[in-house]
């Protein structure tokens, strides 16, 4: 016999949050019910539904336009990164996501590691434009300037 129940979180092979799906018994009573990903289909839970929906896209709005502003800021932001080089001005090891955030924790930028897109680590001197995701609509670009000691 199936159930009908309204998915409250993302269920792989299942459906989205929010959809409606039909299930058996033993799957909604014996796993989506007691984890809370699903719950029965009634008006309770449809407003529930609605505000919680409404809750995340007014999150969702401030994220982006915080994301939007701290972009702004980074697009003005030109890090220095000073290196050891040797003959031919071929520098000593490169330039990594962790010198380039250290240099814009610096100047009171606080990132997450991952937020940093550097394909591969820099090896020679120059200006490097370094892409930084803060959202997923998000990107901005950091001008780093690689100089020898």
């Amino acid at each position: 016999m199936l159930r009908e129940l309204i998915l409250m979180a993302d269920v792989d092979g299942l459906g989205l949050e929010g959809s409606i799906v039909k299930v058996n018994q033993g799957y909604a009573r014996n796993y989506l019910i007691p984890r809370k990903l699903a719950v029965p289909v009634n008006q309770a839970a449809l407003r529930r539904l609605e505000k919680n929906r409404r809750e995340r896209e007014e999150r969702q709005q401030s994220e982006l336009e915080a994301a939007r502003r701290k972009a702004e800021a980074l697009a003005q932001v030109s890090c220095t990164i000073t290196v050891k080089v040797g003959e031919g001005e071929k520098i000593f090891g490169s330039v990594s996501v962790a010198d380039i955030l250290e240099a814009l924790k610096a100047q009171g930028f606080d990132l997450e590691r991952r937020r940093i897109i550097l394909s591969d680590p820099i090896r020679e001197l120059g200006v490097y434009d370094v892409k930084v995701r803060l959202h997923q609509e998000v990107e901005a670009a950091v001008k780093v300037w690689v100089v020898g000691e």
